[in-house]
């Protein structure tokens, strides 16, 4: 089944750090999938600027070869990557100087879209938005995308709001999560809010707690200066794991518009209760085999960084309270695995005889690596020798249920750098989103480095500490697996 294309206005697209891993891992192919469907137009400019001594023929090899490397093989078709990459030009700019900024602003073109994707450390951002306005290059209407992270504690982000906010509108500053442009999530609000069937479901009388887990296998090898300072509470659950539990917690808006959708996450931030010592478990993996540990691949023996996070929240509003919210998410862990599950209460009255193996129902959104959501039932189990109940799903599988290889799903960067074009902030965070997410962090943080917390050590390849096992088992619950 084919996804409706809808054209986008021309634009020029202006990507500082284009040269970088972020613009040839991502955004590049992303570009070229969009090309492929028809939704860049003719009129489209694709600029990359950075301090590389490239040409623009050199720069458009570097382009061609993202594609070839970061898109499906399926998809490469040499008539169309070389007309692709005449949209790209490429300018050498210096963020934190003067060279080529007055090259860039003489081919700015003020009657089209312009987007400006600062994919470079948040310490330019500043300095890319101040040359913007000083050189005149951004027009009243341009947009600027922001990557993460968005700070580093509370005072940073405000720093960092107060910086791009001297130059831009809130309205023209795209924070960027990735993780709201995956199909699975965006098809969280429509399961919500476009069927009847679960919203009288969806609150504390019906749910009895809702797990979000993003596991990965990799270590923070090659990046270990970089995590370090930041731990997974910094790096995932501030942003990503955050962006998840408002979109699962939160209220209908009133419209699906920009503004409605994000003040209905901000009440959920809001509504965030302080979180208990005993109900966080940080971890921290160690060597296996010929793997090293995290304190080896942090280059810091002494490190108290975690790189496992499970924790349960709580939420003080009328829809929520008393429902537990597990998050987890670690490094070196079994599998990779990016879930949301919503764990329904069981029947007030059972007029079956108990059974050990029944389990709850469950609605189960997978992000990743396999998009789709599957509803866990209760049905006979088939046969003769009495009434035996068993557990089955009713599975949607994107790739199945749509007709398209898994190849197909589109990139979340592929929604949200069309967004950015179309002008739709829906799927980026607000500043005040960003702060609010802060303001509940930083006291966690900072209570563990008051008290020295030291994580606790976990074997890499496993589901993680066994006090993030037990975090359930006090309360009668279980995670579910981290499999293959």
């Amino acid at each position: 089944m084919a996804s409706r294309v809808i054209p986008v206005d021309p634009f020029d697209l202006i990507i500082f750090g284009g040269t970088g891993d972020l613009a040839r891992r991502k955004i590049i192919p992303s570009l070229y999938r969009r090309y492929l469907a028809g939704q860049l137009p003719d009129e489209a400019r694709i600029i990359g600027a950075a301090r590389s001594d490239f040409d623009t023929a050199e720069y458009q090899d570097f382009t061609r070869k993202a594609v070839e490397d970061y898109v499906h093989e399926k998809m490469h078709d040499g008539d169309q990557i070389r007309e692709f990459i005449k949209l790209f030009r490429y300018y050498k700019i210096d963020a934190i100087g003067h060279e080529g900024w007055e090259d860039l602003a003489k081919i700015m073109r003020k009657n089209m879209v312009q987007a400006f994707y600062f994919s470079v450390g948040p310490g330019l951002f500043g300095e890319l938005a101040k040359r913007l306005h000083k050189y005149k290059i951004a027009g009243d209407d341009a947009r600027i995308v922001v990557e993460k992270p968005f700070g580093h504690d509370l005072k940073t982000a405000k720093k960092l709001n107060k910086v791009l906010a001297e130059y831009f509108d809130e309205s023209q500053i795209y924070r960027i999560d990735h993780y709201l442009g995956k199909e699975t999530v965006q098809n969280l609000m429509a399961v919500r809010f476009a069927n009847i069937l679960f919203e009288p479901l969806w609150n504390a009388q019906y749910v009895d707690h809702i797990q979000i887990t993003v596991a990965e296998t990799v270590g923070v090898g090659g990046r270990g200066g970089y995590y370090d300072k930041s731990g997974a509470m910094r790096d995932m659950v501030q942003n990503h794991l955050m962006q998840l539990l408002c979109l699962i917690a939160m209220e209908p808006p009133a419209h699906f518009d920009p503004d409605a959708v994000r003040d209905e996450k901000l009440k959920v931030i809001r509504a965030l209760n302080p979180v208990a010592d005993k109900d966080i478990v940080r971890g921290q993996y160690r060597a296996d085999g010929d793997e090293q540990s995290y304190v080896d691949d942090a280059e810091d023996p002494n490190s108290k960084t975690e790189s496992f996070l499970a924790m349960k929240v709580q939420i003080s509003n009328w829809r929520w309270n008393g429902t537990p919210f597990y998050l987890r998410t670690g490094k070196r862990l079994r599998a990779r695995k990016s879930e949301i599950a919503v764990v329904f209460k069981d029947p007030p009255h059972s007029i079956f005889e108990p059974q050990d193996n029944r389990r709850c129902n469950e609605l189960i959104i997978h992000l990743q690596p396999n998009e789709g959501m599957d509803l866990r039932v209760t049905i006979k189990e088939p046969g003769p020798g009495g009434m035996r109940l068993m557990d089955v799903p009713l599975d949607m599988s994107f790739a199945e249920t749509l007709g398209e290889d898994a190849d197909d799903i589109p990139d979340a960067y592929e929604r949200l750098i069309m967004d950015v074009i179309r002008g739709n902030q829906t799927l980026f965070m607000r500043g005040d989103e960003v702060e609010a997410a802060w303001r509940w962090v930083d006291p966690i943080i900072e209570e563990w480095q008051g008290k020295g917390d030291v994580p606790k050590a976990y074997d890499a390849g496993s589901s993680g500490p066994e006090d993030a096992l037990m975090l359930m088992h006090r309360a009668g619950r279980r995670w579910r697996e981290i499999a293959e």
